[in-house]
C-alpha cells in the first residue's frame, strides 16, 4: 500500500479551495492550518483554537467537503486536531481531536453525514427528510440588491414562488467569483421549501454531480442514479461551466434535464459565463440552457457594498463606525467574498486584540490584505479612480481627446491631483498628455464654477473627494 502524505494532500485540498473562497479568507482562515496525518480515506488537520474550528465548520463546510472528497474520493473525511493549550519551550501544545461536523451548532448543510444525499440511499424521496443541501443562511431577506443585481434577484424570487410554472425555466444565472451567485440560488431554494414543504428541493455543485455519476458508472447503478434525480421537483446545479469536456456526465444531464424540464420541474444553475460563451459543451445541452431565463449578476457598486457591510455587522453584532463601512467600501473593488474576507479580519483582529474597530484598524488589515492599498494618493490612483466612477476610457482622459465626456472627468482629476498630491501644476499637466500649467489652471476654475451651479456635479465631487480622502 502506498504511503499518503498528509502535506501533499492538504496541498492539493487548498489548491481547491482558495479560488473558492477568495484571497483574503484563504489567507485568515486556511493559511494557519497545519496537516497532520492521513489515514486510508480520513485526512487529519490542525487549527490553533476551539474559535477557529468553530468558525471553519459555520462557514467552510461546503468548501472543505468538495476538497477532501476531489482529493481523497467519494468516502473521504475531515478530522479536526484543536489546539487547546498552545504550550511553551518546556511543555508541548495540547490538542483535542474532533470529527468533521461535530461543532455544536447548526450546520451550514443541515447535517452532513455518511449518507449525504446519495442517490443509492433512498428509494423515494421524502422532501420532509432530505437533505436538501441549503445552507440556511442564505434567504432573500439578507441578500442585499443593487442595481449589479436587481434583474437575477427579481427572477430568482418569482421562480421561488412559483418553481416550474414561470417561463424562467431553466433560470441560468452567471457571473465573475463572488458576485452572490451561490447566495442567491440557495435563497430560492430555502424559500420554496419554507413556502413549498412538499416539494423535494436539491442544491448540488458539478463537482458532486460529477462524483456521484462516476461513482454509479462504475458500480452499475446508472438507473438508480437516474431514478434519485429525476424525483426532485427543484435542481439547483452550482458551477455547470466545470461540466464542459465531461461528455458522459453531460450526456446523463441531458437525459434528467430533458425529464425535469417536460414535468414541469424547476432547474436553476449557475455558472460563470452565459450559455453562449461556455466552451466543450454539446450544442443540444447548450440550446436547453437558453429555453429560459439568463440573468447576469455584476461587481457591485459603492452603495451596495456598504448596505453589504452594515448588513454583515448588524447580523454579527458589531458596532461600525460610517467612516469605516464607506473606507471599506471604497477600497475593496474586487467582488464581495473578497469583501467577506476582509470583514471577517477585521473582526478576527479586533477581538484577537480586544480593540474597537475603528479607521486605523482597518486601514492597518487591509494594508496586510490587499496589495493595491497605498499609503497615500498618488496621481495614478486618481487617475484611475475618476475614469472608473465616469466610465470612461482612462488613457482617452490622460491623452488629448476633447470631447466633452472626456474633458469634464480630465478637469475633475487635475483638480483632485492639485488637491491631495505635492505636484507643481506644471507635473500635474505633464500626466494628462503633457499640458501647460495654464491648461490645469483654466481646469481648477472649471471644476469651481461647476459645483457651484450645479448640484448634482458638486455631489459627485464630493464623494469622489470623500473615496480619496480615505487613502490619505
Amino acid at each position: 500500500m502506498i504511503e499518503v502524505d498528509s502535506a501533499t494532500v492538504w496541498n492539493d485540498c487548498l489548491d481547491i479551495i482558495r479560488p473558492d473562497v477568495g484571497d483574503e479568507n484563504f489567507g485568515t482562515w486556511f493559511k494557519p492550518i497545519k496537516p497532520v496525518r492521513v489515514d486510508a480515506d480520513v485526512l487529519t488537520i490542525q487549527v490553533p483554537s476551539q474559535f477557529f474550528y468553530e468558525w471553519l465548520e459555520e462557514h467552510y463546510v461546503p468548501v472543505l467537503k468538495k476538497a477532501v472528497h476531489t482529493v481523497l474520493g467519494p468516502t473521504g473525511r475531515l478530522e479536526y486536531s484543536v489546539i487547546v493549550d498552545s504550550g511553551n519551550q518546556q511543555n508541548p501544545a495540547v490538542a483535542v481531536n474532533y470529527p468533521n461536523g461535530s461543532a455544536n451548532r447548526k450546520s451550514a448543510l443541515n447535517g452532513i453525514g455518511a449518507d449525504d444525499y446519495s442517490p443509492f440511499t433512498f428509494k423515494a424521496l421524502n422532501p420532509q427528510t432530505i437533505n436538501s443541501r441549503l445552507n440556511p443562511n442564505y434567504s432573500f431577506d439578507n441578500f442585499v440588491e443593487g442595481d449589479c443585481n436587481r434583474l437575477a434577484r427579481s427572477a430568482g424570487l418569482a421562480v421561488a414562488k412559483k418553481p416550474g410554472v414561470t417561463s424562467f425555466n431553466p433560470l441560468m444565472l452567471y457571473g465573475g467569483v463572488g458576485v452572490g451567485k451561490t447566495h442567491l440560488v440557495q435563497s430560492i431554494g430555502n424559500e420554496i421549501k419554507n413556502n413549498l414543504p412538499n416539494k423535494v428541493v436539491l442544491y448540488v455543485d458539478q463537482n458532486d454531480f460529477t462524483s456521484q455519476f462516476l461513482n454509479a458508472l462504475q458500480n452499475h447503478k446508472m438507473q438508480e442514479f437516474q431514478n434519485f434525480y429525476l424525483q426532485v421537483d427543484v435542481l439547483i446545479l452550482d458551477d455547470v461551466q466545470f461540466l464542459a469536456g465531461r461528455e458522459k456526465t453531460q450526456e446523463m444531464f441531458f437525459h434528467i434535464f430533458n425529464q425535469l424540464h417536460q414535468t414541469g420541474k424547476q432547474i436553476i444553475m449557475t455558472s460563470d459565463c452565459p450559455p453562449r460563451d461556455l466552451k466543450g459543451f454539446q450544442e443540444r445541452l447548450l440550446s436547453r440552457f437558453k429555453w429560459g431565463l439568463t440573468a447576469d449578476l455584476q461587481e457591485p457598486d459603492f452603495e451596495t457594498k456598504l448596505a453589504i457591510v452594515h448588513r454583515k455587522m448588524q447580523a454579527d453584532g458589531i458596532d461600525m463606525p460610517t467612516e469605516v463601512a464607506e473606507y471599506l467600501a471604497y477600497s475593496v473593488d474586487t467582488n464581495l467574498r473578497d469583501m467577506e474576507g476582509v470583514l471577517n479580519s477585521l473582526i478576527f483582529h479586533a477581538t484577537l486584540l480586544k480593540k474597537d474597530i475603528d479607521l486605523d484598524l482597518a486601514k492597518e488589515v487591509l494594508k496586510n490584505i490587499i496589495k493595491e492599498i497605498q499609503s497615500d494618493v498618488s496621481v495614478d490612483f486618481i487617475q484611475k479612480t475618476v475614469a472608473d466612477h465616469f466610465k470612461v476610457d482612462l488613457e482617452a482622459m490622460k491623452g488629448k481627446v476633447k470631447k466633452r465626456e472626456i474633458v469634464i472627468p480630465r478637469q475633475v482629476a487635475m483638480y483632485f491631483c492639485k488637491r491631495y498630491t505635492q505636484l507643481t501644476l506644471s507635473l500635474i499637466g505633464s500626466n494628462f498628455g503633457g499640458r501647460d500649467h495654464s491648461t490645469v489652471i483654466h481646469a481648477l476654475e472649471s471644476v469651481e464654477d461647476m459645483m457651484k451651479t450645479d448640484p448634482n456635479f458638486k455631489n459627485t465631487v464630493e464623494e469622489l473627494g470623500k473615496r480619496l480622502k480615505m487613502r490619505v
